[in-house]
């Protein structure tokens, strides 16, 4: 299955890129031996002790034009997360009431999930906030239906704070209630704006890192809303995480910190499936506890992405990871070791082009595809496997549209 964890230099103090399952890697300041060990025998485990959970949000973020690519219409982005939650709950041969959004290519990482986690038998339950629409499907809704979507990042009052509390109460209520590991999953189009936004708030400097659906990043266009979203905010110098998501944040981001604070104080792990949400998810939640605090908090939560966003580099001008940058600068920030693994599948030899598309950077992570196919793997699953599976996947789908 390729190389062994034992493989891992334990002395290596830098972060550090190094392949762990088949084409899997590892990276970040925090994937020491012991750490990685660690990881091994909390994720490698039948999927009934997971806790997979898939939290689905709106942000009129996703209506800028040109801001994302996660439905090639302003009007079939609002109703992305439904219909990736019903292919990844009922696959592509159940009965789905929402049609999968125009994609410029590829198709939705969706899939990936709805494969790889049903390789393992892993289960997956819905919480929805700012949704336009009552899933078809049985899910949790965080706070009233009639709150819709968050306001755009550019207007610097995208949610009323105690809408805020609310979202982050019943997200800490939630995770510190769990009772085994606890993966995490999203989708909400415009997220890595938003994400964009917070990270950009609380002071790191991650413009050139931060990844989004498009297959070029529109880095100027994100910048340019974030910064106008901030002045009109007028937070100041150190604004509380709150005050940040009350901003210029998405419903996702309060309910996903509260659910790591929450997950974290009962001593749960956490895996958080995805890309630049997730990590600004960890550094709203960071930014909440003391410094004294932090590295004991970080020990058990690890980032699980694929490696179609791991290989990518947003500027010309570097040829290292963006989102291992990313990882990179929060550390920094913060002061604290993370952990962060890519899965090893990989597209290049497929013979359906709507996943070939990935390779071509149409497509990149979503819905949890990098963490489910990653625990896929560590479980006993090989790259071609997974490959062959989201090939049938394709066919059923094409079958059934």
């Amino acid at each position: 299955m390729g190389s062994s964890l034992n493989q891992i230099n334990q002395n290596k103090k830098k972060p550090i890129s190094r392949e762990i399952y088949e084409k899997c890697r590892v990276f970040g300041s925090g994937a020491s031996l012991f750490n990685l060990n660690r990881w091994e025998r909390i994720w490698k485990t039948p999927a009934n002790n997971i806790f997979s959970l898939l939290v689905l949000a709106g942000s009129k973020t996703a209506e800028i034009e040109g801001i994302s690519a996660a439905g090639s219409t302003k009007a079939s982005r609002r109703y992305t997360a439904l219909a990736d939650a019903e292919l990844l709950l009922k696959g592509p041969s159940g009965i789905r009431k929402w049609p999968l959004p125009p994609l410029p290519a590829g198709i939705s990482p969706a899939l990936i999930s709805h494969v790889a986690s049903g390789f393992i038998g892993l289960k997956t339950e819905v919480l929805g906030s700012g949704l336009l629409e009552i899933p078809s499907f049985p899910y949790q809704a965080i706070d009233s239906p009639f709150n819709g979507p968050a306001e755009c990042v550019t207007t610097g009052v995208a949610m009323k704070p105690e809408r805020v509390d609310t979202l982050m109460r019943k997200g800490f209520e939630l995770g510190s209630n769990l009772v085994k590991p606890l993966l995490m999953s999203e989708c909400v189009p415009g997220g890595t704006t938003t994400a964009l936004a917070v990270l950009t708030g609380l002071g790191i400097s991650v413009e050139r890192f931060v990844s989004g659906s498009n297959r070029n990043p529109p880095i100027e266009l994100k910048k340019k809303s974030v910064e106008k979203g901030l002045r009109a905010a007028a937070l100041g110098s150190s604004p509380s995480t709150k005050e940040l998501l009350a901003a210029v944040g998405d419903p996702f981001q309060p309910i996903a910190v509260g659910l790591l604070l929450g997950a974290r104080q009962v001593r749960q792990p956490v895996m958080l499936g995805g890309g630049s949400q997730m990590v600004a998810v960890l550094a709203l939640a960071l930014a909440t506890l003391r410094p004294s605090l932090r590295s004991d908090f970080v020990k058990d939560v690890s980032i699980g992405t694929t490696s179609w966003l791991f290989d990518e580099s947003i500027t010309a001008s570097s040829k290292q990871s963006s989102f291992h940058s990313l990882i990179e600068q929060v550390e920094t920030f913060f002061d604290v070791p993370l952990l962060g693994l890519c899965s090893g599948l990989r597209f290049h030899e497929s013979s359906k082009q709507v996943l070939r598309d990935y390779e071509l950077g149409f497509v990149k992570e979503g819905v949890g595809a990098g963490a489910f196919s990653l625990l896929a793997q560590i479980n006993g699953f090989s790259c071609k496997t997974l490959l062959e599976g989201c090939e049938l996947a394709v066919d059923q789908l094409n079958k059934n549209s």
